[in-house]
């Protein structure tokens, strides 16, 4: 039976007999109901006259379906699909139900602000939950024009695709919203966002249109937002974008809305995005923070010319969509915005996340073979995002920007409304650049694994250069040598600074490339492949190089090269070829001065899993010590109120092993730090760590904070004791109880694992097997997603723990996305159990 799962060749199949036209959907959330909500649609469609089809719909209570003024009986309906068959030419189909609000953030989320009570709806349809909502054909390349009525209390916001039109009185109290037609456009980028939302209005002025703009929030979180930097961030990128594409904003009005227990990051809704609502930050944050928002913002824009305007076909291309919006995020934040370094954040975060991914026995093409909705849900990771970035920034720079911006004026210009394939856009660029691009497609697209690049020389007497070589590899498994173009950076020490003396700009190809261009040049004190980080690849540094990093990290004049180095040296170690203890020296040397935020975060985080899972158990004690005394001195020094300050004061409590300092800090004992409400919670959470925190403590918390983040933050240090009835009652919210929301799930989740609790949660190595068996068929992939990710038993990194996951992957029969999460888990902890062995 098919369930919720969607073939691509069934979705080929239905596309051949069916051409959409437009929609009308009548939603009700007026009913006496906190769990269902009605939904009428009329879908008009032609066919081919007497084939049969289908149409989707989930978990829906039907009271009628009509077929061409026919009543088709409702037993039509099963296993989320409506049979339809006697197909005429031309067809209209009625089918009225109605269908449950979620508390999973997929499908219509409905929310009860604990601090008001105010109730907020939100939808979430990517990738096929529009039919949670109403029937649908739920498939990419099946666009249609949708039309809107939606009847709801009276002072509610009511928002959706198209502009927000008058209400018109219904009842007692409720009123109906009429939206006009939207664009034609996929189901899965429609949208209904209602309830007490708060707005504020401007409008950006371009070379096209005005555009209408939007921000919507909670009330409760409306004294937090800070419209004026969202605003101006949404300025830039439509003056960034539309100049760029030569082509309008092409969905008249954009409103932004920040919505709670928010699955994703945010979501390219044509006009009508959602975000996160923690992006609205009610606590100090750092510059990375302010940062991450701006790309996010930006990524959404671009998505709606690139996923909206002209979108794939089938999700095989997803790839394409979110590739190309994390390119132009970062391109258009360094070119656009007062984030002009936003390609060393990508490097420093982004692309990590990548190079990980990617080393995962899980791995695949950027252009993965999705073959149905199970394995595209599995599929929105480092590789369709990042890696997909990485491939195309290094696609400019073998075609060229000029090209490459012609290539995309063209591709909207010709596909505009459509759907469309890889080929289509390769066409353009080819067209516009010149360049045969299928090889390149070839190997960077349609194979997987990374390379890494070594400098391979000989120098004179002098120190000249007599012969110098690029030396590519690749694994046995992914044995792919692509083409890279790249830049070779030449660094000396000058006056306690690392400076660049020269950059060459080279094509590589094979296992071996001359080049030329160094030869004759006096050896640096640092050779740094793949400068400005042009190309995806692992980089090696020569010995005398690596020695120059070690010493000098901290003095590069760039905050790129400084980027690529720390990952040089952050991969290493996972590959154990560097000690954990020589990267915590690195990072404690380097990230007091480090200019970059993200790096910031990331090293801090990075150097805690080198201590916590990288480090044998006999050494691990005097490292956890240095680390934890370094940070601190770190905290110490840093200039009270700068973002390093904070950055280090989280990572403090992240490492504390007592509680003294905590509290002291806590109660206002470092000058310059404002103890807010979200770092309050990060040191009680971390008092509850070490046990120091009892659940009066985290009661009293909450009682100063009973918001729904401070709920999620209470679920958190409760779940982090280390108790055995609070990872009992912590694995029940995340593992057990379908009803858990889905943000309070997360959090009990990323709280669990806790390095050092080895002993606690030792029961819960055999219950995350069991677990992994059924989650997934049981509560779906997203919560499945979360509970096998994050309740993977890593904080018990021994060999007997990695053979119980052995056994258990070469005997189940799970399903797939649940064996693809435990694998990668698996894998993490063999690189932590190899790094401890080489130590």
């Amino acid at each position: 039976m098919p369930g919720t799962n969607l073939t691509r060749e069934e979705a080929s199949e239905r596309a051949s007999i069916v051409s959409t036209e437009t929609y009308d959907v009548q939603l009700d959330l007026t009913l006496d109901s906190d769990t269902r909500f009605g939904s009428t649609t009329t879908i008009r469609f032609g066919a081919t006259p007497g084939a049969a089809t289908f149409v989707d719909l989930v978990d829906a209570e039907i009271s009628s379906i009509t077929l061409n003024g026919d009543a088709v009986d409702v037993t039509a309906y099963a296993d989320n699909r409506i049979a339809l068959t006697g197909l005429a030419e031309s067809n209209e189909l009625v089918v009225d139900a109605t269908c449950a609000y979620s508390r999973s953030g997929e499908g219509l989320h409905r929310f009860v602000d604990p601090v008001d009570q105010r109730v907020y709806l939100y939808t979430q349809f990517e990738v096929p939950d529009a039919r949670r909502v109403f029937a649908t054909f739920e498939q990419p390349d099946l666009k249609a024009v949708f039309t809107f009525h939606v009847t709801a209390p009276s002072g509610w916001a009511v928002v959706s695709n198209s502009p927000t039109p008058e209400p018109v009185a219904a009842g007692e109290g409720t009123s109906t919203w009429h939206f006009e037609p939207t664009k034609r456009m996929s189901t899965y980028i429609t949208a209904l966002i209602a309830g007490e939302y708060v707005s504020v209005t401007d409008s950006y002025r371009g070379a096209y249109e005005e555009i209408p703009l939007g921000i919507f929030c909670r009330q409760s979180v409306a004294p937090h937002l800070d419209a004026d930097d969202i605003f101006l961030v949404t300025k830039q990128g439509f003056e960034f974008f539309e100049g760029a594409f030569e082509m309008a904003y092409p969905f008249g009005k954009y409103d932004q809305l920040f919505v709670p227990e928010y699955n994703m990051g945010a979501m390219e809704n044509a006009g009508a995005v959602t975000f996160r609502d923690e992006m609205i930050f009610r606590s100090r944050q750092t510059v990375a923070a302010y940062e991450q928002r701006a790309n996010t913002i930006l990524h959404e824009m671009a998505h709606m010319w690139f996923g909206d305007l002209v979108t794939m076909k089938w999700w095989d291309d997803l790839w394409l969509n979110e590739s190309f919006a994390e390119f132009a995020a970062s391109h258009s934040a360094t070119n656009a915005t007062r984030f002009t370094d936003s390609w060393t954040s990508f490097t420093n975060a982004r692309k990590n996340w990548a190079y990980r991914q990617d080393q995962l026995p899980s791995t695949h093409p950027i252009a993965a073979d999705n073959h149905d909705l199970h394995a595209v849900e599995a599929n929105f990771d480092g590789i369709t995002y990042a890696k997909g970035a990485s491939a195309l920034k290094q696609l400019v720079a073998w075609v060229g920007e000029k090209d490459f911006f012609a290539g995309l004026r063209a591709y909207f210009g010709k596909h505009a409304y459509g759907n469309t394939e890889l080929k289509d856009l390769l066409v353009e660029l080819e067209a516009a650049s010149g360049r045969e691009l299928g090889e390149w497609a070839e190997e960077w697209l349609q194979t997987s694994g990374v390379n890494t690049l070594r400098a391979s020389f000989e120098t004179n007497d002098e120190g000249f250069f007599t012969a110098f070589s690029v030396e590519q590899t690749a694994i046995d498994a992914y044995p792919t040598l692509r083409r890279h173009r790249i830049a070779i950076g030449l660094y000396d020490r000058v006056d306690g600074r690392l400076v660049r003396r020269e950059r060459v700009e080279t094509d590589i190809r094979g296992a071996s490339t001359q080049v030329a261009e160094l030869l004759d040049t006096r050896q640096p004190d640092l050779i740094l492949l793949n400068d400005d980080d042009l190309t995806y690849a692992k980089i090696r540094l020569d010995e005398r190089s690596f020695a120059t990093l070690i010493e000098s990290i901290a003095t590069f004049e760039e905050s790129l090269p400084r980027a690529l180095c720390w990952g040089s040296a952050w991969d290493m170690t996972r590959d154990a070829e560097l000690s954990s203890s020589d990267f915590v020296t690195l990072v404690l040397a380097g990230v007091g001065s480090e200019t970059d935020l993200t790096a910031v975060g990331s090293l801090l985080r990075q150097g805690s899993s080198a201590v916590n899972l990288f480090t044998p158990d006999a050494a691990r004690p005097e490292l956890k010590e240095r680390w934890e005394s370094g940070v601190l001195a770190l905290m110490e020094a840093a200039e009270p109120g700068s973002d390093h300050q904070l950055a280090f004061v989280r990572a403090y409590a992240s490492a504390a092993s007592g509680p003294d300092r905590l509290r002291e800090i806590l109660d206002g004992g470092l000058d310059g730090l404002s103890v807010d409400t979200d770092l309050r919670w990060t040191l009680v959470t971390a008092l509850a760590r070490i046990g120091a925190a009892d659940e009066a403590e985290i009661a009293a918390e909450l009682e100063r904070d009973n918001t729904i983040s401070g709920q999620e933050n209470a679920v958190a240090a409760r779940a982090i004791r280390p108790l055995a009835e609070a990872k009992a009652e912590a694995w029940q919210i995340a593992a057990v109880d379908p009803s858990t929301p889905n943000e309070t799930r997360r959090q009990a989740a990323l709280a669990f694992q806790v390095a050092g609790q080895s002993e606690v949660l030792e029961p819960y190595v055999d219950r995350y097997l069991d677990m992994a068996a059924t989650i997934i068929d049981d509560m779906g992939v997203w919560i499945g997603q979360v509970a096998l990710i994050y309740l993977f038993p890593s904080a018990n990194p021994s060999q007997a723990t990695l053979d119980k996951v052995d056994a258990w992957l070469a005997s189940t029969t799970a399903n797939p996305a649940a064996v693809r999460y435990v694998s990668e888990g698996r894998d993490d902890l063999a690189r932590a159990l190899k790094a401890q062995a080489a130590f």
